[in-house]
Order: structure tokens, then sequence, then C-alpha cells
């Protein structure tokens, strides 16, 4: 089967075609939100996926829109990072880290000094996030002003130095599931009269300023972005999708990502949620195109025989099945994850679920 043949992504040889998608856990140390042993532990048994992209880091306290979730911004989180890189080669693994700013999708409690979240517009979402006493509505949020935008740039740039001091072996920008940059790309949240607001064109500018700053720390061939072109994820929305991400991804063609992540449908839902061409987006990237939600085995099969994807990214599936590539290449039974166990907490419901070996 394709799907377990090699992969030449960038300067990589990937062994397989499976790759694990980022998946937030919230494990991190408590007070330095930074990874640590029990996490380096999690990745190392599934390092026998063709790439791990780890779960998703924000670039800054003003990034974070989940609690315990690890940073990439300080000297202990990067050493935290690197227990987990380190770990995770030595058992022959490759992995990039997905760097992140969550923008409106936050709580005052999770800001610096309770401030308000930042966004593109003051427009709260509808949705609700993770803090110390469980599951809240998100905070209302503040526009970035104009002149604020360097500075979250200057954020994105550290924290891809900072990932690449914790050796990883590449980044992936988190463009997807109404995160900041997809508040910035989709008008139903971007109601902005600036540069950044207004035509596709414009609406494009702080995403691929995002890719920009990142390609002065990481070349090209080590660079992915994530993007769900319609998912509702946290009520983000956009009244024409498809002219903008045709346009949004010719843009990142022309700076030679090693790959697209796309989201196909409703993240963690329904892959007919909206009408979508991705195979447009397929034709306007000569990268790899990294196919993601719901995918069964045969479904990622056919899609890599087909040639509609390069690889294909598989979420919770890794979370109860450490050894879910060799469960795929046997055709063999799927365990299912424990919903009550996937945020927060520690050893249970995260390492400790068997592998069919046992």
């Amino acid at each position: 089967m394709k799907l377990f043949t090699s992969f030449r992504l960038g300067d990589l040889e990937l062994p397989n075609r499976i790759v694990m998608a980022p998946l937030t856990r919230n494990r991190a140390t408590h007070d330095a939100d930074a990874a640590n042993e029990l996490m380096a532990r999690y990745y190392t048994q599934r390092a026998s996926a063709g790439l791990i992209v780890a779960e998703a880091s924000p670039i800054s306290q003003e990034g974070q829109g989940y609690i315990w979730t690890p940073g990439c911004y300080t000297d202990a989180q990067v050493e935290g990072w690197r227990k987990v890189t380190s770990a995770v080669h030595k058992a022959g693994g490759r992995m990039f880290l997905q760097i992140w700013h969550v923008g409106r999708v936050s709580h005052v409690s999770l800001q610096p000094n309770n401030g308000a979240p930042v966004s593109s517009s003051p427009i709260q979402a509808e949705a609700k996030t993770y803090v110390a006493s469980g599951f809240e509505p998100t905070s209302a949020p503040r526009a970035l002003e104009t002149a604020e935008i360097p500075r979250v740039l200057a954020d994105y740039e550290h924290a891809a130095r900072c990932a690449k001091a914790a050796g990883f072996d590449g980044v992936e920008i988190h463009g997807a599931n109404g995160y900041l940059i997809e508040q910035f790309l989709k008008d139903g949240c971007n109601k902005r009269t600036d540069k950044y607001g207004g035509s596709i064109e414009n609406r494009c500018r702080f995403a691929l300023e995002v890719v920009d700053t990142v390609l002065k720390v990481w070349d090209k061939q080590k660079v992915g972005i994530r993007i769900s072109p319609v998912t509702p994820a946290n009520g983000i929305s956009d009244s024409n999708p498809q002219p903008l991400y045709n346009h949004f991804v010719g843009e990142l063609n022309k700076r030679g990502l090693v790959y697209i992540h796309v989201v196909e449908g409703a993240t963690g839902g329904a892959r007919d949620v909206a009408p979508f061409d991705y195979g447009a987006l397929r034709k306007a990237f000569s990268g790899a195109y990294m196919a993601n939600n719901g995918y069964r085995r045969d479904m990622a099969e056919e899609a890599i025989a087909s040639g509609r994807a390069d690889l294909v990214a598989f979420g919770r599936p890794f979370i109860s099945n450490p050894d879910l590539v060799e469960r795929l290449r046997n055709d063999a039974p799927i365990a299912k994850w424990d919903l009550q166990t996937l945020y927060g907490g520690g050893e249970k419901g995260y390492i400790d679920y068997p592998t069919m070996a046992g």
C-alpha cells in the first residue's frame, strides 16, 4: 500500500505517509507552561509516525488560549521541548512544532495583566476555552492596532528561533481553526478598514507577513502551514472561502513552503459541512499536500494512491493508539480514546494506552 511507502519532505526522508496531527492535551508543567518528561514519553511512544506535528505551542503569553499548553518563547520552554525532540529523535522519529497565536479564542485569566485577548476586530468568539476552573466562554477581544502588528510578528520570529533551538526538524504555522491568522483571513471576523481588512489581498496580508517572518528563521523546506478553509471552529466563517483560499495558497506556493496541511470540512466533524474544491488547492501548490479530517485507512490509501494527497494526518486515533502506524498496516482494530482524560491530568489516558503487543 502506498500509505506505507517513504516520502521525501524537504530534506527529511519519512518512512511512511502517516502524520500525527497536532493535538492539544494540556499536560505542560503548570508554572512554566513548559514541555516535560511526561510529554517526551508520550511523543516517543508515537515516533513510528512518518512525521509528528507537535501540539500547538503559543508564541507568547498573549497567544495562549488554553491553560497548561506548552509555549515556545522562554528558556525553560525551549529546554522542555528539547527533552521531547531529543527523545523522539533517539527513537527514530521526526518532529515539527506547530506555532500558535489564538487571538480572540482566549480568556482574560490567561492574558498578561488579565487584559482582553486580541483579534483582527473586536468581535467575541462563539466558543469556550479551557481554564483552571474548566471550560469557560471566551472573553471579549480588542482589535489589534495597526502599529501593534510588528510586535506580534516579532513574537512569531522569536518563537520560530526558539523552536530551532529546541531541536525541531521544522515548524508548522497554525493558520486554521478560527485562531488569529484565520481571524484576519475570514470576513466573518475581519471588519478592519486598514490595509489588513476588506479585499482578499488585504485579509491575506497578516498571514503572509507571518509566513515571511518565519522564513527569516527557517529554510522554506522546513516550514509548513495548517489551514481550514470551511471549518466553523471557534465561530469562524467566510462569505466566499474558495477565492480566498485559492489566492492564499497561490501566495504560499510562491514562497516555496514544504507543505500545506488542509483540514477538509469541519475540524473534527463533517467533511461535507460546506462545498469546497480542495483539488484546486492541490493544483495551486507545488509542495506536499497533507490531508486531514476523519480519514480512515481505506480513505487514506485512496487519497495517496490517487495522488490527491501526499500525506495524511491522523489526530485522535493517535491518542489511544501509540502504535497507530502498525495497526493501520495490519488493518487491526483502532482503540477508542477516553474523552474524560483528553485535557489536563497526568499519565492516565495519556501514556497508558497499550499497543497491540500489550
